[in-house]
Order: C-alpha cells, then structure tokens, then sequence
C-alpha cells in the first residue's frame, strides 16, 4: 500500500510511577503499571483514536515493551474495538500490533537511589544538559537517539510493503516522542531541551502531504521559553494593584502638623516608702522649711521637691555607695552624735525629722558624701557587695588599687 497518510505518537496514560516517584527504588521501571486514572485516559485516548479514523482505514502498533504502554495499548484497543456506543469499523484481529524494544523509556539505571539523590541527579542534568546528561549506570537522551534512529531507518523501509497499514501508531514514552520527531525534523540540540514533556495519552499527529509525500506536523509543540513569555506577558496584562501610600503618625490627622509628645507621667510617689510617705504627711501638717517652696503642680517645685532636704535624706549611701535604702544603717541603732552629724532631730512627738538642710547636691549624695561610720572613700566590696575582709593600707586610696595597672595587665 505504500506509506501510511498519517503517523500517530502517544504517550502512554498515568502510571504509578507519576504519581510516586519513590516507587522507582523498589520496582523495576518497565515493570511500573498504569492508575485506575491511567486506565481511564487509555480508554478515552481509544475513543479519540477513533473519531480521526476513516471506516477503510488500516492499523498497525508499535509500542514500547514497558508494562504501562501496554497496557495503554490494550486500553486503546478495548475502546477502539467496542460495540458501544455504536459498532467499531475496526474489528480486532484486523489491527496489527508489535512490540519495539527501540522505542522503551530512557534508561536511568536499575533501582533509582533515594528521592534526596534523585533530586540532586535532575538538577544536576539540568544544569549539564537534558540531551548530553548521561545518567549513572543508564543512558542519557543522546544514546536514545541513536537506537531511535534505527527505529526510524526500519519502519522507513517498512513503508515500502503492501501491506503496510494506512495507519501507524506508536504508544511510548515522553522523552522518546520528543527524540523521534527531533531525528524526524531535524531539530537542533537547542530546541529539544526548550520542548516541554507531552501530557498523558496526549496525540501528536503527522500527517502525509500528498503532493510531496512529506509528513507535515499537526501540533503546535509547547515549549518552556513560550510558557515564560506568556506569563511576562499575562503579568503586564494584568491590572497593578496601586502602592498603599506610607501615612506619617504625627499629631494631626493629616500628617501635616507637629509631633506630639506624651507628657511624662510623675511616678515620684509610687516608689515612696510607708514611712517616707508619713514623714510627707508630718511635714505638711507640722510647716517644714519646704512650705516655701513654689507648688508642686508645676516642674520646677517637683525639681525642688525631689531635692528637699527630708528627699535627701534617703538618699544617704549604702554599704554599696549607692541611694538604695537597702543599704543605709538603721536610724533606730544610731547613736546621738551621729544623729547630730547627719542633721537629724526630734520633731518633738516621738519622730525624727530634718532640722538643718543639707548643704550637699544630689550627685555627692550618690556618690557617698552622707558618710555613716566606717564608710571611708577606700573601702572595697567584694562579689556579694559586702565589705572586704582585708583591711586597706593606711592612707590608701582608691586610686591607690590601680598604681601597679600595668604590671597586672602583662601576663607574669
């Protein structure tokens, strides 16, 4: 009969190892069968195989000897060949079909290793190349192309027999429909890496021309620059979401006006202890020297409150030189003339209070200049704060410690 009108390429339906490639370390590839899913497509891809043939046309099937083209084969068969929903043209014993071991998957080397190793292995290839890449113990798609091309050359003189059928199919793989119509159409390296894999029994259909006898394309191959470009061009086409402008939060709504601050709240009295806050109410009742001072609504009289001599007065140094209470001597312990040196008095109703102001600031206060007996400017504390067991030198001072710095900075 000559050569066939049309030449169709299928890719085999889902298989199990589409939908889990670790199923690959356990079960050989060609042993991989199809889903309930992939059964499904077959049948479908059967029923579409039927509505592009003619009543007079003639089969024959080349199809990779893996588990999952033939079963695909035999599910483009079942559905091609029923009498529902209308009696098949195309009876069973009539359709020739061959197993092609040239036309079986890549090769990638017996049990695949661990899905980490895979993944590795795919990027790998992608970054060396998917025509070149040979894989370990396996093949790369240049030595697919080699056996396809032999594959090609044989059913090429095959054409030439009578019988040869009106129609050829050929159910395989992804990669090896993409290295036939590279060897076919002479595609170049370049472009066989840019062509994107073909969907599960999806058709690729190459029909004769009658007046050449050439086999002209049907499909518009997809490619992965296409897919870039239609998604740049899909992101330029789409509506901008517009930029949320940035408010200022400052005082006035609009961002115009001044920033407000907040006005710091006096928490003075917060940290006043019980008898603190009675000796206060004892002032105020009994007409302190402070009675003169501005009110204390405004800033400058809390300064000055702050500062009065009864406020100083707790802030005579500690064991630590520091303001902290924790540390003062008691005043129940101390002896007269201490209580003269300090400037404390008899209020006259059993409580001790101020009767001079203290001639000191604030700062000598902290620093330790309301001394209390045996806290001399030399004393040094040791890790818990509490004085040293060694006695200092007489008439040593603090700075006295650092005299020898530089010997106790040199290693010995």
């Amino acid at each position: 009969m000559g050569k066939p009108r049309m030449i169709i390429l299928i890719r085999h339906a889902q298989s199990e190892g589409n939908k889990n490639r670790d199923i690959h370390q356990k079960i050989p590839d060609h042993r991989v069968q199809l889903t309930p899913e992939g059964w499904k497509q077959a049948e479908e891809a059967g029923l579409k195989l039927r509505s592009l043939l003619r009543p007079d046309d003639t089969l024959h099937f080349f199809t990779s000897p893996y588990r999952r083209t033939r079963e695909t084969t035999e599910g483009i068969l079942k559905s091609l060949t029923s009498s529902t929903p209308t009696p098949s043209p195309f009876p069973r014993h009539t359709i020739k079909v061959y197993e092609e071991p040239r036309l079986r998957e890549q090769d990638f080397g017996n049990f695949q290793p661990s899905s980490d190793e895979m993944s590795r292995m795919w990027q790998e290839r992608a970054d060396y190349g998917h025509f070149f890449y040979r894989i370990p113990n396996g093949e790369s798609a240049a030595d697919a192309y080699d056996r396809v091309s032999g594959f090609n050359e044989s059913m090429w003189r095959s054409f030439g027999e009578d019988d040869f059928a009106s129609v050829c199919v050929l159910v395989t793989h992804g990669l090896m429909t993409r290295v036939f119509l590279m060897k076919w159409y002479h595609f170049s390296v370049e472009y066989f890496e840019d062509l994107r894999n073909m969907n599960h029994c999806e058709f690729v259909v190459m029909k004769q021309n009658a007046d050449n006898g050439k086999y002209i394309l049907q499909n518009q191959l997809r490619t992965w620059s296409q897919l870039k470009k239609d998604k740049e061009e899909a992101a330029a086409a789409a509506p901008q979401s517009p930029v949320p402008v940035r408010k200022k939060w400052v005082g006035c709504v609009d961002g115009d006006g001044p920033t407000r601050r907040p006005r710091r709240q006096n928490t003075a009295d917060l940290f006043m202890d019980d008898d603190e806050a009675e000796d206060e109410q004892d002032d105020e009742s009994l007409g302190t020297e402070d009675n003169d001072l501005p009110s204390p609504s405004s800033p400058r009289s809390e300064r000055n409150r702050l500062l009065s001599p009864n406020r100083l007065a707790i802030l005579k140094g500690g064991r630590d030189f520091g303001g902290s209470r924790s540390g003062d001597v008691s005043r129940s312990g101390s002896s007269d003339e201490e209580e003269k040196k300090m400037g404390i008095g008899d209020d006259g109703v059993g409580k001790k209070r101020m009767v001079k102001p203290l001639k000191t600031s604030m700062a000598m206060a902290l620093h330790g200049a309301l001394e209390s007996e045996g806290m001399r400017s030399g004393t040094r504390a040791d890790a818990l704060g509490d004085q040293s067991d060694v006695d200092d030198d007489e008439g040593r001072t603090m700075e006295g410690h650092y005299e020898d710095e530089e010997a106790f900075r040199k290693p010995a």
